[in-house]
């Protein structure tokens, strides 16, 4: 049974996948006063399966002095990693549940990083080792901030199991009583899924497309479904950790929707950030911000143990 419900949350993650792009598509069109993709099956809905079936039988074409061996593995682990993160979904029975999923969720952020770099690093092109650099140092900058964010509520929860959220909000959401942190993490999160405005990493101005740019066909693919299977993970743990949690409750995964749909909202509304200024932003703006609450969360929590044993 444990193996089935691993298979049937695949095969929803991926479907999410396919027609996450589809919605994505849709959105920024209408936003850019046209149609999209409205030919291919009824509206279109068919569209992520046409996109799928000529991505993966295109053929592969490899660099003359690419790592190959490297350069086609990577982009394989890059998926897998991805889908690993799916195991924290907070399900209660036939599913694995963590008593750390917070130190899990926090070690996966550090590793995905490496795919980045090794995928730029085994291209062997300028391009793509750039975009893997500034990937690397982009992640260095938010990431400590985004632990911050992340630990203050686990904190007030005395625990560091993502089932715990859902009981702590019972009253009271923790986006009411930390508004600012929320754009914050938001923010973050974009920066983590390398999304506009902090897509650094591929920038197509600069970087033609960044560390991805020698791949294609089937291995691009595997990176395209690695990234967005990571853009609803993250909008499933900023619904448990600021919007209520009640994973039981359908209204929880229109939330989940809402919020993919807000990482869509701020591609087609703001231009990509310059370079420095997001350096700028990780350590002299949300690094003390987050210190400050982090000090202001444990104090609360002080003061609730201590009237506690009163």
């Amino acid at each position: 049974m444990f193996y089935l419900v691993c298979l049937i949350v695949l095969l929803m993650v991926l479907v999410s996948v396919g027609f996450f792009t589809l919605v994505e598509r849709k959105v920024l069109s209408y936003m850019q006063i046209r149609k999209g993709p409205n030919k291919v099956g009824y509206l279109g809905l068919l569209q992520p399966f046409s996109d799928g079936i000529k991505l993966f039988v295109k053929e592969d074409l490899l660099p003359m002095n690419s790592n190959f061996i490297i350069y086609i593995i990577c982009p394989m682990l890059s998926l897998i990693y991805s889908l690993i993160c799916w195991v924290l979904l907070p399900i209660f029975y036939n599913f694995i549940e963590f008593n750390y999923g917070l130190l899990f969720f926090l070690c996966f952020c550090g590793i995905g990083v490496y795919f980045m770099i090794i995928c730029g690093w085994s291209s062997n092109s300028v391009y793509s080792m750039i975009g893997s650099m500034r990937g690397v140092s982009q992640a260095i900058s938010y990431e400590v901030s985004l632990s911050f964010f992340l630990i203050i509520y686990f904190i007030l929860c005395d625990s560091y199991s993502f089932m715990n959220l859902s009981v702590c909000q019972n009253n009271s959401w923790f986006v009411f009583i930390s508004f600012p942190v929320f754009f914050c993490w938001f923010s973050c999160c974009l920066a983590e899924c390398n999304r506009s405005p902090y897509d650094f990493s591929e920038g197509e101005s600069e970087l033609v497309s960044g560390f991805n740019i020698e791949y294609g066909g089937g291995l691009f693919a595997f990176l395209f479904i690695s990234e967005y299977s990571s853009i609803i993970f993250i909008c499933l743990i900023t619904c448990l950790l600021y919007l209520g949690g009640d994973f039981f409750c359908m209204f929880f995964y229109l939330k989940v929707i809402l919020l993919c749909f807000l990482f869509i909202w701020v591609r087609s509304s703001i231009p990509r950030y310059r370079y420095d200024k997001l350096m700028y932003l990780a350590w002299k703006c949300y690094l003390p911000l987050s210190l400050n609450y982090f000090y202001f969360f444990i104090l609360i929590k002080l003061i609730i143990v201590y009237h506690f044993f009163l």
